[in-house]
């Protein structure tokens, strides 16, 4: 089997996983997605533990769903927030802090996002501290399984070259943690493994 065909598999068997043992939450079905999970705010509390996260005064968030609620602790934190947009179809979205104060929750989505925030192309984003990537699936080496359209290596990758390294962390249930995700050479990793009852750094 090959690499393609061996994520392709991969990803099934976790969104089969996921939905049949009731983890996989809104919006569903979650086959072809980052999927959103129960436990995803139990996660993002858990990130907000990692001196990582307390240090970083920028950060950027996917735009997946099981991500809203660190993009939302993001800016409840006074974190200046960097959200890529759906598909890097209208290219970055930052969010500040100060300008949200008391919307926190709807500004953290898409469409919140774009209401308050500023769309900005890469070259005139602030520099993040610190990345947060949703999986399909993840190992404890950090090697990073998305849903196959390849937009969160070219998020990783285009700030890596803007901005140099960045810490990855990823938010997963523990469900997605797997012993080996089959990889190219071009696939990003992650740093840090964060689910809901437990932090693994790789």
């Amino acid at each position: 089997m090959d690499i393609r065909e061996a994520k392709k598999l991969l990803r099934e068997t976790i969104w089969t996983k996921l939905e049949s043992e009731h983890v996989a939450r809104f919006p569903l079905p979650c086959f072809e997605r980052i999927p959103n999970f129960a436990g995803s705010e139990k996660a993002a509390e858990q990130v907000r533990l990692l001196p990582e996260w307390r240090k970083a005064r920028v950060v950027f968030v996917s735009p997946d769903y099981a991500q809203q609620k660190v993009r939302e602790n993001a800016l409840l934190d006074g974190k200046v927030l960097v959200m890529a947009s759906p598909k890097l179809g209208h290219g970055y979205v930052v969010v500040s802090p100060d300008a949200v104060k008391g919307f926190e929750s709807f500004s953290s989505t898409i469409r919140g996002a774009f209401k308050r925030g500023k769309a900005v192309p890469a070259q005139e984003m602030p520099r993040p501290d610190l990345i947060v990537e949703g999986s399909v699936a993840v190992d404890m080496q950090g090697h990073r399984l998305g849903k196959g359209g390849g937009y969160g290596d070219v998020e990783i990758s285009t700030l890596k070259v803007l901005f140099g390294n960045i810490p990855v962390v990823t938010t997963v249930h523990d469900m997605q943690v797997v012993n080996a995700v089959p990889f190219d050479r071009k696939d990003e990793k992650v740093s840090v493994v964060v689910t809901p009852t437990r932090t693994i750094r790789t």
